[in-house]
């Protein structure tokens, strides 16, 4: 069996959607059979490092696995969307202008959140609510998966 993508999408791919798709990744049980993967609309080369150090913090605080080799944020491509079953905007204010200036044809395909950036929100409030969507969200993958023998 093949896994399910899900892909979680906001502005630079280096603090919302990197946590979301990690703590997917480390939380989901194996048998849903979903993996998550995350993109950014303009990822800026000149943030320091492949990820955010406050998402490598709450990882830690959480007890969160990081991968061995932490990649850097990557651009999403209409092919990152044709390969995902699930696209999960983090903030529906920030990154509906994006979809309709890049991907159109995809507007109707993609679920938003409401989760804002650092300047509108704190990031520990950043947090907590996307691990309140991502455990709502295994709920429903949950419920809707077949029974594994």
């Amino acid at each position: 069996m093949t896994d399910n993508t899900v892909l979680f999408v906001c502005t630079g791919n280096y603090y919302r959607s990197r946590y979301a798709e990690l703590y997917f990744n480390a939380t989901a049980p194996a048998r849903l059979g979903w993996r998550a993967a995350s993109r950014g609309f303009a990822p800026n080369p000149l943030n320091p490092g492949p990820i955010a150090v406050s998402v490598i913090q709450r990882a830690q605080e959480r007890g969160l696995p990081l991968p061995a080799d932490l990649s850097y944020p990557r651009r999403l491509t209409e092919a990152d969307l044709l390969s995902a079953q699930r696209i999960i905007a983090l903030d529906e204010e920030e990154h509906r202008s994006y979809v309709e200036r890049y991907f159109p044809a995809w507007r109707h395909c993609i679920t938003y959140w409401r989760v804002h950036d650092l300047h509108l929100m704190p990031a520990a409030e950043a947090f907590a609510l996307i691990e309140r969507h991502v455990d709502a969200l295994m709920r429903e993958l949950t419920t809707a998966a077949p029974v594994q023998p």
